[in-house]
């Protein structure tokens, strides 16, 4: 065991933050913490960590416990260069190589030395089982996945820019590879490829995981427990976050159901009691169980489910079916020989009803192009709007938010026409109540800020909602209550999001976006992942011509050219890779439905929800490997 928390209480002046929470953490150990904002996480993380100290229990942790602790927006600032401060993660190592060094030099001078040879092999034994022989292949593999792979290691520090230096200050906390790694939101500033990279490195980690995040995709890739706080205290479920939503409402359902049945049987039980206790004939029986109720362990009755935000976007006009029309639409950014083009050429047609997301690299310019065709900034080229289009707008960074405006203020100035009860209403909704109406916006946290600009959204009646990173302030309770808001929503949505859980869950279409236009892909994001795989499983190297292939000499002059004979080769290669795949998936889908329908795994909820979403994931793959077969097929 690498800490035990035992029974800790933690408060800050009068306000109880964590109560009576115990926690085990084991070498291995992936555990994803959840909470509502301001439930407490970053407290316990500081208690593991040692920065805190409990005011009741205790935290024990194992001797030269080696702890690493990644807070939020933690930028790494120095003066020395990537190399540097990569390589000073391997101080220890270096330090060791310093004592071969020193070893083998003393050898040198008595070769025959029994006490030195054993000293130099126990170094080197040592170095080699730290992995001291790979360092800077170590180095290349974090940096590279992070997103460092182009640059120059003679960079500085502190040239990089504020987002690049809070994933280098990750970088180097993951070289060092402590025992204990704590995480505090990790996956902000980091793109789908680093994403995907650094779920795949903590799978393997050789260490135990504590991370805090509120992306429930992470959680589901890395957590092998789900840590809940909530109302003080910490509840333990086995699996990632889709099984964690399974087993909370059960474990709810089951507790609620105990309760009322033990109710039923207290109520049962008084009513003999009053009934019988004057009989004589009944006196002893009843008297029986009267003791047995001054025993009895008295459930307690499971809290009502928090209250959470409520959203609900409603429109009055239908739009015309071409809601947007974009030709030939293009942006370039500074002037003179600073300009740089985003993107040209964009050609996008979006139609009454579609959900659409937005992916692409970190500075494509996706949300530049929300913009432009808003006509927020200049741009070539033409975005026309159909008729009947009312939009609303959620910029991330909530600029049209005025800061200094009181909550009531700054609805208010955007529907002068309602009054106050209908704005402190809408407010109500989304939990901001009581004297919060009466802050100045700058007051308030960036989650608070996010539902002022959600009250104006939706009062907006808009039939185009037009949303960039709308879940960036909002944790995972939120974020559930917004998808679920915009499943229903019967207007039209364009969204840019990081948000993989998001993406699997709203989208009907997700447009790719690269500088010269889009690649469009019909369905979430687990269809859009499956297609991506299914095309870069594909060799794309030269088939070596086999024998069939081989013209005869004497055909030589009549037979197709060696770049279409190559193209051919490929095209079987492909279709025999597509066919595998397909047959791999149809397997494995008629094993999920076989195990689902066994009735000895019904009460199994944990098992269930994974087959479930193995189901559902496995079944959007086939269908993108069909659309790939069918494609090949149709070439040849």
């Amino acid at each position: 065991m690498l800490v035990n928390v035992q029974h800790v209480t933690k408060s800050f002046l009068d306000d109880v933050i964590l109560r009576d929470v115990s926690l085990e953490v084991r070498a291995g150990d992936r555990i994803g913490l959840l909470g509502v904002n301001g439930a407490g996480k970053t407290t316990l993380l500081n208690l593991i960590a040692g920065t805190l100290e409990p005011d009741d229990g205790a935290v024990v942790r194992a001797r030269h416990l080696e702890t690493g602790y990644l807070r939020q927006n933690d930028a790494l600032e120095s003066g020395r260069t990537l190399q540097e401060e990569a390589r000073d993660a391997f101080s220890a190592l270096d330090a060791l190589q310093g004592e071969i060094d020193a070893c083998a030099k003393q050898l040198e001078s008595a070769p025959g030395d029994a006490g030195l040879l054993e000293e130099y092999a126990r170094l080197t034994t040592r170095f080699e089982a730290m992995d001291g022989y790979h360092i800077d292949e170590r180095i290349d593999k974090v940096l590279n996945g992070l997103g460092f792979a182009g640059f120059d290691r003679g960079t500085l520090v502190q040239t990089l820019s504020g987002g690049e230096k809070m994933r280098f200050a990750f970088a180097k906390m993951l070289l060092r590879q402590p025992d204990l790694l704590m995480l505090d939101e990790p996956t902000n500033h980091l793109d789908f490829t680093m994403l995907a990279w650094l779920e795949d490195y903590l799978k393997g980690y050789k260490g135990a995981v504590v991370v805090v995040s509120h992306d429930r995709y992470f959680l589901d890739a890395v957590a092998g427990d789900i840590c809940e706080i909530e109302r003080r205290q910490l509840t333990r479920y086995k699996g990632g976050y889709s099984s964690f939503v399974v087993q909370k409402a059960e474990r709810r359902k089951t507790a609620l159901r105990a309760w009322e049945k033990q109710q039923e049987e207290i109520a049962k039980m008084e009513d003999y009691v009053r009934r019988n206790l004057v009989r004589a004939s009944t006196t002893k029986m009843a008297q029986s169980r009267r003791n047995t109720l001054e025993k009895m362990e008295r459930l307690e009755k499971p809290p009502p489910e928090p209250k959470g935000i409520r959203l609900r976007f409603d429109f009055d006009v239908e739009p015309f079916q071409t809601v947007l029309q974009c030709e030939n639409l293009g942006v370039t950014v500074g002037t003179g020989e600073h300009a740089r083009r985003l993107f040209s050429g964009i050609e996008l047609e979006v139609r009454r009803d579609e959900k659409i997301a937005l992916v692409g690299p970190n500075g494509v310019g996706k949300s530049t192009f929300l913009k432009a065709i808003q006509n927020l900034l200049p741009h070539e080229g033409s975005a026309r709007w159909g008729g009947n289009v009312r939009l609303a707008y959620f910029d991330q960074e909530l600029a049209g938010l005025d800061m200094e405006s009181t909550v009531l203020e700054a609805v208010h100035s955007q529907y002068p026409q309602k009054t106050e009860y209908e704005i402190r209403s809408a407010l109500g909704r989304l939990l901001l109540e009581g004297e919060a109406v009466y802050k100045q916006v700058r007051q308030l946290s960036g989650a608070n800020r996010a539902k002022v600009a959600f009250a104006i959204l939706q009062m907006r009646r808009a039939n185009v909602l037009v949303l960039d990173e709308p879940t960036n302030h909002l944790d995972y309770q939120a974020k559930e209550v917004l998808e679920d808001a915009l499943r229903s929503f019967a207007g039209t949505v364009l969204v840019v999001s990081h948000d993989r859980y998001f993406l699997r869950q709203v989208p009907t279409a997700i447009l790719e976006m690269q500088p010269e236009g889009f690649t469009r892909y019909e369905g979430n994001y687990d269809v859009y992942t499956a297609a991506k795989q299914a095309r870069q499983a594909l060799p794309v190297q030269q088939a070596a011509q086999t024998a069939d292939d081989r013209p005869d000499k004497a055909d030589k002059g009549n037979y197709r050219s060696k770049e279409q004979r190559a193209k051919d080769a490929q095209r079987r290669t492909l279709l025999a890779t597509l066919e595998k795949q397909l047959a791999e998936l149809e397997a494995q889908i008629a094993a999920d439905n076989a195990a689902l329908a066994d009735p000895q795994n019904a009460s199994d909820y944990e098992l269930l929800a994974t087959l479930s979403e193995a189901l559902k994931a496995n079944a959007a793959r086939l269908d993108a490997v069909m659309e790939e077969w069918l494609l090949a097929t149709e070439a040849e």
